[in-house]
């Protein structure tokens, strides 16, 4: 079967001063980090938050003393896995191994038919 696996990653960047600055530092580093890896097939984005007080979504970025926490949400199809739980393994083995000392956690996974 194949999915498509959805991760955040939390990317710290330093000597930024605003969030669409951090937003497009994070996203470009975590491109060049998968690129360098033949990782070209992973999708990049900055990741939503909901607003606590009224639910609407925005960027998923703080900056704080020059520094930024982004979340990235990274996607990967996966092919011919044998179930879930195996193609989260792979997607997450892959990207991670690109990505060291990057916090990643799976939050979607699609099963997703061939021709997607």
């Amino acid at each position: 079967m194949n999915y498509l696996v959805a991760m955040e990653a939390a990317w710290l960047v330093r000597d930024v001063e605003s969030i669409d600055d951090a937003i497009g530092v994070a996203v470009s580093e975590a491109g060049k980090r998968l690129n360098r890896q033949d990782l070209d097939y992973v999708e990049v984005e900055v990741g939503a938050t909901g607003c606590p007080a009224c639910g609407e979504p925005f960027d998923s970025a703080y900056v704080a003393a020059d520094t930024a926490l982004v979340g990235l949400v990274l996607e990967m199809k996966v092919f011919n896995a044998e179930g879930e739980e195996h193609a989260q393994r792979i997607a997450k083995s892959e990207v991670g191994g690109a990505l060291r000392d990057v916090p990643l956690s799976v939050i979607e996974t699609f099963e997703i038919e061939e021709g997607e």
